[in-house]
């Protein structure tokens, strides 16, 4: 049959595909358009089977906090290429991971790709159906999510690194600020846990080790090893821990200090940082 334009148009409007491939679609399906939508579907399945080894060192990173400022979620989507990530229907669509995940309060990122949209494809049938569109990988890399007294956000410069910051104890005050600072501290220092607690042992032992052999390689007697790595230890969890980290605005102070000098009590009870690249 005779496939128009009016046609064309339609299954782009309904898919998003590009106006040649929903043309070779709808020729392929003899003017069926569930087939087409289907053909569609099937070529962006082929371009995520061939490229999922590819790198995604570039996209966006989105953070929501709830009117009560008590839940904030943060999810991360990558791309290929830097153009990719500036299209419109790629952060169209990013917009549409973060609302989903806001709706429904997803407990996973699995949950959230698995959650049908309007049309009734699941969030992650779109994100293969932009793949098919576009041509190169676009993957949800993060969905992290976090309750507390106060929740405050922060995104980096190059909208491809994100925080957030869960503060308890806040006994009635306004912690945005202090909140803000620290998810900065966060942004730039990487730490890996919020105290020593939190410390992977798999870390702890590795540290260790690395510890002993230094001391070892500079000729310390074999008795103080085990105290002279206890000592590289501590220092390690002074500079990789949150609440032990000198704050980088003001060195004389530790976050931990920082904080109770905000409030009396004032902790953060999690945090996550998100980047991309």
């Amino acid at each position: 049959m005779a496939i128009t334009a009016a046609d064309v148009n339609k299954l782009r409007q309904e898919t998003g595909a590009g106006m040649m491939d929903c043309k070779k679609a709808l020729t392929e399906a003899d003017g069926d358009f569930e087939k087409a939508k289907e053909i569609l579907r099937k070529q962006g399945q082929k371009i995520a089977d061939k490229r999922a080894d590819n790198t995604t060192a570039e996209g966006v990173v989105l953070a929501h906090v709830n009117t009560e400022g008590t839940n904030g979620k943060i999810i991360a989507l990558a791309c290929e290429t830097e153009p990719v990530s500036k299209v419109a229907d790629f952060q169209n669509l990013a917009m549409a991971v973060m609302s989903t995940a806001v709706t429904t309060d997803a407990e996973s990122k699995e949950t959230l790709l698995s959650t049908p949209q309007a049309d009734g494809r699941t969030l992650q049938e779109h994100i293969t159906d932009l793949m098919g569109k576009i041509g190169e990988k676009i993957d949800v890399v993060s969905y992290e999510n976090v309750s507390a007294d106060k929740v405050v956000s922060y995104i980096h410069s190059n909208g491809k690194l994100g925080v957030l910051v869960g503060l308890d104890n806040t006994n009635g005050t306004d912690v945005t600020e202090v909140g803000r600072d620290v998810a900065m501290q966060i942004a730039a220092m990487k730490p890996i846990a919020l105290d020593k607690d939190g410390v992977d042992a798999s870390v702890i032992e590795r540290e260790i080790e690395i510890g002993k052999e230094q001391a070892r390689q500079e000729g310390k007697p074999e008795a103080m090893l085990e105290k002279i790595a206890m000592g590289k230890l501590n220092k390690f969890y002074k500079e990789n821990t949150l609440l032990n980290q000198e704050f980088v605005k003001d060195n004389s102070l530790t976050i931990a200090q920082l904080l109770d000098k905000t409030s009396k009590g004032l902790t953060v009870s999690a945090f996550k940082r998100v980047a991309i690249g």
